[in-house]
């Protein structure tokens, strides 16, 4: 990947264009991003460097994540996250990622954690339809036919059954920054992006766009 950086989900708003349209947006807190570590192919295999987000109180950070934020001269973050960065020389350790790494129309990929919705039936999870509410079905919000019966005697893999609904990383492709804010560190993107409110977005340029 080109850029990325990390963000929290503040909300969604709208913003109108100079000649009126109305844009529903996402907004999004993006970094301050500390670099905290750089990976090397001839140390690691690889090139990345490690940043760090949303600021903590020193007492909800364990051991060994002070002792890297200490070396690299950054204060305490609750998230960690590598990033696989074209050109990692660009970066050193202690520099801060922020929101002007991207710019008003650039196309972003951004992916989340889905709200939980606890277990569910297949009608919320699958958009499966209801049985017949009359005639004595006594059917109404089942999963349905289970498949065969003496052949092969089992319910086939991939059968749609009620679960565990949500909770899943999803990414959204093909979003257009459509505002920056530098001096608050956000970003206003063009639609919905998974996730509930305060929680982590990863962020980074189209691979598709």
């Amino acid at each position: 990947m080109k850029k990325a950086i990390l963000g929290k989900k503040v909300g969604m708003t709208q913003v109108f264009t100079a000649d009126g349209t109305v844009i529903p947006v996402t907004v999004i807190e993006a970094g301050p991003c500390p670099v905290i570590r750089k990976k090397s192919v001839e140390r690691d295999g690889y090139e990345a460097v490690c940043v760090a987000f949303d600021p903590i109180r020193e007492k909800l950070a364990n051991k060994p994540k002070k002792g890297e934020y200490d070396k690299a001269g950054a204060g305490y973050c609750r998230f960690m996250k590598e990033f696989k960065l074209d050109d990692c020389s660009a970066y050193e350790i202690g520099q801060e990622i922020k929101a002007d790494t991207f710019a008003e129309g650039d196309i972003v990929d951004i992916q989340g954690k889905t709200r939980g919705r606890g277990f569910t039936g297949v009608i919320q999870r699958w958009n499966q339809h209801r049985g017949p509410m009359t005639h004595g079905s006594k059917y109404h919000r089942g999963v349905g036919s289970m498949g065969s019966s003496s052949d092969p005697s089992r319910v086939m893999k991939g059968k749609h059954m009620s679960g565990h609904y949500g909770n899943e990383k999803v990414t959204i492709q093909n979003l257009e920054v459509v505002r920056v804010d530098v001096d608050r560190n956000m970003l206003l993107i063009k639609g919905a992006v998974p996730g509930k409110r305060g929680s982590l977005l990863f962020i980074r340029n189209a691979v598709k766009g």
